[in-house]
């Protein structure tokens, strides 16, 4: 898609597409107005009749008859004026771009982002739009023969502002552009099957990333190296398969080498059937989004890398299966981390933490000014919030709150879950230093203070992702989260 700004006046656009903003229960916007004026006053006479009422999410396709720069104009219900905020803004732009798609049609100017909704500046405007473009475009088409759905002719979007707002509109629109690429890989990653997305592909995928970039830099481990690191935690987990476990490290230099990195942990489990703490069967094929914290990183680092950020940021990703076999880990098992310290597995299911807990050892070699890890951690936090906000634990307040604050203005949410030291007791083993899980109550909090436990010295936070990683039902599929949240963190936090 190429994407482009105007200040002009909707009926000066040469387009195939002329999208027009619609409140339900009006008033008509200015853009409306303009294209009534010349098109004869049909369009205010449909809103009057209530053919078209302007409710959020409707689509009205008309034909603009005569001499006029544009050959269609697409009526977008945007809801009562008073409503209209960034989510409304979202789903109007959804319906959009989602209509234009079933068309033959071109190009698109679109007239919504003209409109003040509320939470947002022309800059904010301009990146949705280019988000929400990409998220409606995305289709998982990789493991079909044949695609279901003809390719669209969509090739070119236009974004109206005003006069004075174009630098910022375009400033808007790069980052939404990147950020969006970033967001639709993270979801191709996670979509893909087991037997493809292995951690030998997602090496091969960061490779892609860094070739031919020297501001990129690639690392990739395999389990003779992690012998000889000490990771006993991450190499618990990877006995019972055959596929190579992998420890890749990305990282991006943009800034000058003595500012320290952002340092991002991402799990990479391809599989997880649970080891020999086996899970159930049903929805057990959903276990391949069990990487979507690595599938973040990389989505991240290809936004990043897209934009040529000028910041320093280091990539890492503990990758391997969690199957159940002969010589996997047993319930009972003590290992040795990295770091040292000795755990008694109670459940070999409770396996993103021992990967992690590995991985956050190793980054403090990059002396971070933060490290955040990024999983789908436990099914609990779905139980706790749900598929709308991720959970994030942290040991500093400062950077809770910035992410916090990147999250709301991302509208890709977190909220903050305690780790108060009284559930540090759960984790007692009278065999090991402590246990990898707390029982059944506060099961997020003691995954968290699992890994506060191997971050003690460093501005960490964690943010379980296991309810907004992927959505199930009809639309089941990656959605590419938190890389909005993490990028907001990074470019303005």
């Amino acid at each position: 898609m190429r994407f482009h700004v105007t200040t002009g006046g909707a009926t000066a656009q040469r387009t195939d597409c002329l999208m027009l903003p619609v409140y339900q229960g009006g008033p008509l916007t200015a853009a409306v107005k303009a294209a009534d004026r010349v098109l004869g006053g049909t369009l205010a006479a449909l809103i009057d009749s209530e053919d078209f009422r302007g409710k959020a999410g409707d689509t009205l396709l008309l034909p603009a008859a005569g001499d006029l720069p544009f050959r269609r104009v697409l009526l977008v219900g945007c809801g009562p004026r008073k409503d209209f905020d960034r989510q409304q803004l979202r789903k109007a732009l959804s319906a959009a771009f989602g209509a234009w798609r079933k068309t033959r049609l071109k190009r698109a100017a679109c007239f919504l982002t003209l409109e003040r909704a509320r939470g947002s500046d022309a800059a904010r405007r301009a990146r949705i739009a280019a988000e929400v473009w990409h998220a409606s475009a995305y289709r998982f088409t990789a493991m079909k023969s044949a695609d279901e759905e003809p390719s669209p002719a969509a090739s070119e979007l236009t974004i109206a502002c005003r006069g004075n707002e174009a630098a910022a509109a375009r400033r808007g629109l790069a980052q939404g552009d990147a950020i969006g690429q970033g967001q639709n890989l993270a979801r191709e990653l996670g979509n893909l099957p087991g037997n493809i997305c292995t951690p030998s592909y997602l090496a091969q995928q960061a490779r892609r990333l860094a070739r031919g970039d020297r501001r990129l830099q690639l690392q990739v481990l395999d389990e003779a190296d992690m012998r000889k690191l000490g990771m006993g935690a991450l190499l618990s987990v990877t006995a019972g398969t055959k596929e190579p476990a992998k420890f890749i490290v990305l990282r991006y230099r943009g800034a000058a080498q003595n500012k320290a990195p952002v340092v991002l942990v991402g799990k990479g489990i391809t599989f997880d059937a649970g080891g020999i703490s086996l899970k159930p069967p049903p929805q057990m094929d959903e276990m391949k989004y069990d990487m979507c914290g690595a599938a973040t990183v990389l989505g991240v680092m290809q936004a990043v890398k897209l934009l040529g950020a000028k910041l320093n940021l280091v990539g890492i990703i503990p990758s391997c299966e969690n199957l159940p076999s002969g010589t996997a880990t047993k319930p009972g098992d003590i290992v040795t981390s990295m770091a040292g310290k000795t755990i008694e597995i109670l459940n070999t299911d409770a396996e993103g933490r021992l990967i992690l807990c590995d991985a956050l050892t190793y980054a403090k070699r990059f002396k971070p000014a933060a490290i955040i890890d990024i999983a789908t951690l436990t099914g609990a936090c779905l139980i706790a919030l749900g598929r709308y906000r991720s959970g994030l634990l942290a040991n500093s307040d400062r950077l809770a709150r910035r992410l916090e604050k990147a999250g709301e203005l991302a509208d890709d949410p977190v909220w903050r879950l305690p780790i108060d030291p009284p559930y540090q007791e759960q984790l007692k083993s009278n065999f090991a230093d402590f246990a990898n899980v707390g029982g059944r109550d506060a099961g997020t909090i003691t995954a968290g203070c699992f890994l506060s436990r191997f971050t003690e010295d460093q501005q960490w936070a964690h943010l379980d992702i296991a309810g907004t990683a992927w959505q199930q039902g009809p639309q089941k599929g990656g959605t590419g989260r938190p890389v909005p949240l993490l990028m907001e963190f990074l470019l303005n936090g």
